[in-house]
Parts: C-alpha cells; sequence; structure tokens
C-alpha cells in the first residue's frame, strides 16, 4: 500500500513545502493538495517549489476540476512539470466542489469530465487530441507521463470512473463504503474491456494520530461536512432510496447549508449536523495500531494508497507515527524464494 498526505495551501506557501519534505521523509510517496484557488493559495505554483524541495514524491491535485481550469492548461502544466523535475505528477479530478460553488457555478455533469480526463491524458502524454475541433499537441513535450485519477461517490460517476480512471479516488475510509465503491468501479471497468485490476483505488480522509477522542472528532468533524456537499447531490439526484449505502446517505438528514469560508477547516460551525459515529467511520482516528488495524481492512478490499487529510492540530506528530509505526506495517512483504 502507498501513502499520501492532503495538504491545503495555506499561507505561507513555505508551510506547505515544509510539510511536503517532511512527509517525503517520514515515508510518504505522495503529496496532494487542494485546489480552490479562491479559498486557498493556487496549488499549481506551489507543486513546483515542492517538487524542487523533494526527491520522489508524486505531487498533484486532490482534486481539480474541468470548470474553473483550461484543460489544455492543466495538461500544460503537468507536462511541464515533467519535464523540469521527471515524471513525478499525478493529476486528481472531479466533478468540482468548492472550487466552482465558491463562484455560484455548478459541477460539471459526467460528459465534461469524461471529455476532459481524455483531453488531459492525451497532452500530458505526448499525444495529439482534438479540442474544440482543431488537434493539438505539445511540440515541445517530450516523455511526460501522466496518470488521472477520478474522484467520485454516486453510482454513474463511479461508472464513468471504471471506465476511464487510471485510478479511483473514495474521500471517506469507511469500509463498507469502500466494498460497494470499488465494486462499481470494478465491474464497470470490465465491462468496458478493461483491466479491472489495473485501476488503482485511493481512499482519502482525515488521519489523526492521539488518545481524546473527542478532541480527535471536533479537529476532524469538519470532513463529514465537505463529504456531505456531495451525498447531498447525490440524494437529489437517486433519492434517499437509491442503491448507494445508506451510510452514506442517512447521516445529511440534518444538514442546513454550507459556508465554503469554513470549507476544510477543523471547528466547522457548519459541520454541527454530523454525528460522531460518522466522523468515526469517514475518518481514521487513534493510536497507531487503530489506523494499522483499519488500512488493513481497506487493503484486504483492494485498496492501493490512503492518502491522510492533514486539517488539523497534530500534522508533524501524525505523520511522524506514520512513518515510524503504520507505513512499515503496511509494507508488503518480502517472499524469500529458493
Amino acid at each position: 500500500m502507498d501513502f499520501g498526505v492532503v495538504l491545503q495551501t495555506n499561507p505561507p506557501a513555505s508551510r506547505t513545502v515544509e510539510l511536503a519534505r517532511l512527509a517525503e521523509t517520514h515515508g510518504f510517496s505522495h503529496v496532494w493538495t487542494f485546489d480552490s484557488h479562491l479559498l486557498w493559495q493556487e496549488p499549481f505554483v506551489i507543486y513546483s517549489a515542492i517538487l524542487a524541495a523533494t526527491r520522489k514524491v508524486m505531487v498533484g491535485p486532490m482534486v481539480t476540476n474541468p470548470a474553473t481550469r483550461d484543460w489544455t492548461v492543466i495538461a500544460s502544466l503537468f507536462a511541464t512539470l515533467n519535464e523540469m523535475y521527471g515524471n513525478r505528477t499525478i493529476c486528481g479530478i472531479g466533478r468540482g466542489d468548492s472550487a466552482v460553488r465558491t463562484l455560484h457555478g455548478r459541477p460539471s455533469n459526467l460528459a465534461t469530465l469524461r471529455e476532459s480526463v481524455h483531453v488531459i491524458r492525451e497532452l500530458a502524454n505526448d499525444r495529439a487530441v482534438e479540442v474544440n475541433g482543431a488537434k493539438v499537441h505539445f511540440p515541445w513535450s517530450r516523455g511526460s507521463t501522466l496518470d488521472i485519477w477520478v474522484a467520485a461517490y454516486g453510482p454513474l460517476a463511479l461508472k464513468l470512473t471504471g471506465e476511464v480512471g487510471d485510478g479511483f479516488i473514495l474521500q471517506l475510509a469507511d469500509p463498507d463504503i469502500a466494498a460497494w465503491t470499488i465494486k462499481v468501479v470494478r465491474d464497470a471497468a470490465e465491462q468496458a474491456g478493461r483491466d479491472p485490476d489495473a485501476v488503482k483505488f485511493c481512499v482519502a480522509a482525515p488521519m489523526y494520530i492521539g488518545d481524546d477522542r473527542q478532541h480527535m472528532r471536533e479537529q476532524c468533524r469538519w470532513f463529514g461536512g465537505m463529504v456531505g456537499n456531495h451525498v447531498a447531490d447525490i440524494v437529489a439526484r437517486y433519492g434517499a432510496d437509491s442503491s448507494v449505502p445508506k451510510a452514506l446517505t442517512d447521516y445529511i438528514a440534518g444538514r442546513q447549508g454550507y459556508d465554503y469560508n469554513e470549507h476544510g477547516r477543523a471547528g466547522n460551525t457548519h459541520a454541527a449536523f454530523v454525528p460522531d459515529e460518522i466522523v468515526e467511520r469517514f475518518c481514521i482516528l487513534g493510536d497507531a495500531q487503530e489506523h494499522v488495524e483499519r488500512l488493513e481492512a481497506l487493503r484486504d478490499l483492494g485498496v492501493t494508497q490512503f492518502a491522510g487529510y492533514l486539517q488539523h492540530d497534530n500534522k508533524e506528530e501524525t505523520m511522524r507515527v506514520y512513518g515510524e509505526h503504520v507505513i512499515p506495517a503496511l509494507a508488503t512483504p518480502v517472499v524469500a524464494t529458493a
């Protein structure tokens, strides 16, 4: 299993770069960031500094979207970073949430998401593609490679992920919901003639190492509010009695709105409707052994990466314990051969 961290690009940017450097030091293989240019600093500028300060970590957004960013510009950004620092970038993409809604926009439809994945992938992998009736390519790019991982929750978005994604990002750590989503993605990949085992599966959720249960819950309750934004869209589209697990939909009954000015922040006052049970199910809290046990369960379901959100007050200690105890415990054992 691979391990990543998910950072917000709050100023100063040097702090984001330092956290990324620490993550690599502690054995994390991926550094992801939020991508919402009004709420936080522009991530693609900071990616260049992260890549310059590190040696091996893969860097990319969790997640960008096809509504607020031009697809050809996204591809050019990745191809340029790959030329500068080697092929150390990865693209997480979804329909759009905070980056879109803060501008009173709407998330992209699935047809747009599908087309954007195709355009970005082709251009960032040194291939020509048709955009708006014009055949375009990057004549300066040589050897750039980019995987695109799609973030999804609802049935149709999960189906699209299986059909086109190099990877799938599930933003919560509940094993029951993970099992359902992974099956939908794998089935869709197989029906599309793809190898379902070739699709990578990333679970992304807050990780907090500590022993004060209530404090950890309060620090991570914001995450249930963030997930609730997507779940509300699913319920509006499919209804509360759809095939989506009740564990994902029932808790938003008390949701009364959301202020994106508090998006992704510990102490978010618009996440009070999120019960303790959901915080525990969606996040990974507790001592190292509790983290290992949850991650082993997710790995057994087919999860290939855990990306831990660090939007709380215990960033460095959590990364240290992961580096010393959790990551080694989940390392693939070496099988001796005669």
